[in-house]
């Protein structure tokens, strides 16, 4: 059970998630989510060094799709005019919302990788489906009053982990 919380892969920022790695991988699509993993949870806006990235990623070849479990006001003023796919209260990590990003970006499983900066939500989410997992450290230490227990039992099963020799990197 607790390998389901485990991440393949782990990275400091989305902009270490080169679109050459993933590709060699297989990589086709990136599901990402958005709150502490693109930028702080209470910034609203995109920002340049994140529409390059995105666009690198397009450029390559490889899909990308945000999957937030926040409000659609929330999501679609991040994208604004990007044109940047969303889904939005995905009801993470519940099946629904990364079944419907795999059959929106026309992809299986093995070709898709999700990201993301929780592990109770994204990484356990997209594990459960079979997916490839990316954990990022979240951009911002405080979070959303509703994510605090997610941290609370993160930080739990972190310490597990931790113990058991599976963590492959420093905090």
């Amino acid at each position: 059970m607790l390998k389901n919380f485990l991440p393949d892969a782990h990275v400091e920022s989305v902009f270490q998630i080169q679109p050459e790695k993933l590709k060699e991988k297989g990589i086709k699509g990136v599901i990402t989510d958005l709150d502490n993993t693109l930028v702080a949870w209470n910034k609203a806006d995109m920002t340049p060094e994140l529409l390059q990235w995105f666009n690198q990623l397009r450029d390559a070849g490889i899909s990308v799709m945000i999957l937030s479990n926040n409000s659609k006001k929330r999501v679609r003023k991040f994208t604004g005019t990007s044109e940047v796919p969303y889904i939005f209260r995905a009801l993470k990590p519940a099946g629904y919302g990364f079944r419907r990003a795999m059959h929106e970006m026309g992809l299986k499983k093995d070709d898709l990788i999700v990201v993301g900066d929780q592990i109770v939500t994204d990484i356990y989410g997209g594990n459960r489906l079979g997916m490839h997992t990316m954990l990022v450290v979240p951009i911002d230490r405080n979070d959303a009053p509703a994510t605090k227990l997610n941290r609370m039992i993160e930080r739990f099963l972190l310490s597990r982990m931790r113990r058991r020799g599976w963590m492959k990197w420093e905090d």
